[in-house]
């Protein structure tokens, strides 16, 4: 198997010198198609040249002599073509060999691909309009070319083969840096991966890229392993909770009915009693629990339907006067006069979440605090506000308060409660399309807003 790296460098190699090699082609095409149109254009203008200086010659001398144009020979010769001066009748005048041109461009070393083909064209001569003769120019290719115009071309293609060797090098030194930058950033991902895989949540990624795709990919890796490891440590503690939340009951019942079977406790009615509250402390422990999950599995069937909700708030705090009066908690309760505060809901589940909210607010207020219920509309949004002056929570416990059995801070552990209530609260709330946010000072208490939406809007 071949590294990421190493396949993108060598697919951007790859890519990189075939369009290199497939230019340079079309650059060597164009340019020797563009010279070899240039040299034909000049063999145009030497062959007409040619045509009308024998027609000044025969204009000047009345007609052909045996040396009529010979001056023409030297030239001729020393640019590789032949030429036969024929009469109106095609009868030869004078005319060149052949084969001592093709001698002489042996000599200086100019063959071509063509120079075994010996190629002519035969071109009239012409005195007011009438043809008085023909002149023959031949050649041993379709075009010509010098010593020059070849070591031109030569030069050229040699600039053109340089071009596509640096261009190469270059475009390997480039590959090899994009490949880098590309794969880093996704190799860094891959280790991380394969360290939270194996349980290592703390591993991150450093690795800065300013490609968008690259770096919320190295963002979103980090933050999955910050979100493992804090599942991971609520995972030990849900485990640590549970067994503690279990054993506690648990060890009461075993030590005191040991206790009362070796004589050390009377068996009496206060003695039950004592017991028998464990047992159903331990048995709202399993409800509870068992509620929790039957909202997890989606198991919980509601019964929607129109409620208000200033009736489920005045019921449930009805319902804690004497906890209240036991605390001498002064409870305030505002609700926005001449206002409906309808919503689509189940009755007995929203009860038991202000049911949860407002006995937590009593359990973690002292004695002579203040609670404030509050219910109001504000932008189409039914809002219900649970404010306490009681021990607050700590910054850090926060976002983590609706997880199951967590109490965060220990001055909490000292009320008796299991840690599920919140969590159950925040489940109906997600299946009644509501929302909750919390806002606390340690010391100053804590403030639950929970927001409805209104019937109709």
């Amino acid at each position: 198997m071949q590294s990421i790296r190493k396949r993108l460098s060598i697919i951007i190699i790859a890519c990189s010198i075939f369009a290199i090699i497939l230019c340079a082609l079309f650059v060597n095409l164009a340019v020797n198609n563009t010279f070899n149109k240039y040299m034909s254009d000049i063999q145009k203008q030497r062959n007409n040249r040619i045509v009308q200086y024998f027609e000044q010659i025969y204009k000047k001398d009345k007609g052909w002599q045996q040396t009529s144009g010979e001056e023409l020979m030297h030239e001729a010769y020393m640019g590789n073509y032949c030429l036969t001066l024929l009469d109106e009748n095609k009868h030869a005048i004078w005319g060149m060999n052949p084969s001592t041109i093709k001698q002489n461009m042996s000599n200086m070393m100019m063959k071509s691909q063509n120079s075994g083909v010996y190629i002519s064209n035969t071109f009239p001569i012409k005195n007011n309009g009438k043809i008085v003769g023909y002149i023959t120019i031949g050649q041993y290719s379709s075009v010509i070319l010098s010593k020059q115009d070849i070591d031109f071309k030569l030069e050229i293609n040699k600039n053109i083969v340089i071009s596509v060797i640096v261009t190469a090098l270059a475009a390997i030194v480039i590959s090899i840096i994009i490949s880098k930058q590309f794969s880093a950033p996704i190799k860094s991902v891959s280790d991380i991966s394969v360290e939270l895989s194996n349980g290592n949540y703390s591993a991150n990624s450093n690795i800065k890229s300013n490609i968008v795709e690259l770096s919320n990919l190295t963002e979103s890796i980090n933050t999955l392993g910050a979100k493992l490891k804090k599942e991971d440590e609520l995972r030990r503690r849900l485990v640590s909770d549970i067994s503690h939340e279990i054993r506690t009951p648990l060890n009461v019942l075993q030590n005191n009915l040991e206790a009362m079977i070796d004589g050390i406790f009377p068996v009496d009615e206060n003695r039950l009693n004592y017991l028998n509250n464990e047992v159903i402390r331990f048995g709202k422990l399993l409800d509870n629990l068992s509620t929790l999950n039957d909202f997890e599995d989606e198991k919980v069937k509601l019964n929607m339907k129109v409620i208000s909700l200033d009736e489920i708030i005045l019921s449930v705090c009805s319902e804690f006067y004497i906890e209240l009066k036991s605390k001498n908690i002064d409870f305030m309760l505002d609700v926005e006069k001449n206002e409906e505060f309808k919503v689509m809901g189940d009755y007995n589940k929203l009860k038991e979440v202000f049911i949860n909210i407002i006995s937590n607010a009593i359990k973690f207020t002292d004695i002579n605090g203040k609670i404030w219920v509050s219910l109001y509309k504000d932008k189409g949004k039914i809002l219900a506000k649970i404010k306490d002056n009681g021990i607050g929570i700590k910054e850090e416990d926060l976002p983590n308060i609706f997880e199951r059995l967590y109490r965060g801070d220990k001055s909490r552990h000292k009320v008796e409660g299991n840690g599920i209530g919140l969590t159950i609260v925040k489940r109906i709330l997600l299946l009644h399309s509501a929302n909750i946010s919390v806002s606390s000072e340690e010391g100053k208490g804590a403030e639950f807003i929970l927001s409805f939406k209104e019937v109709g809007k």
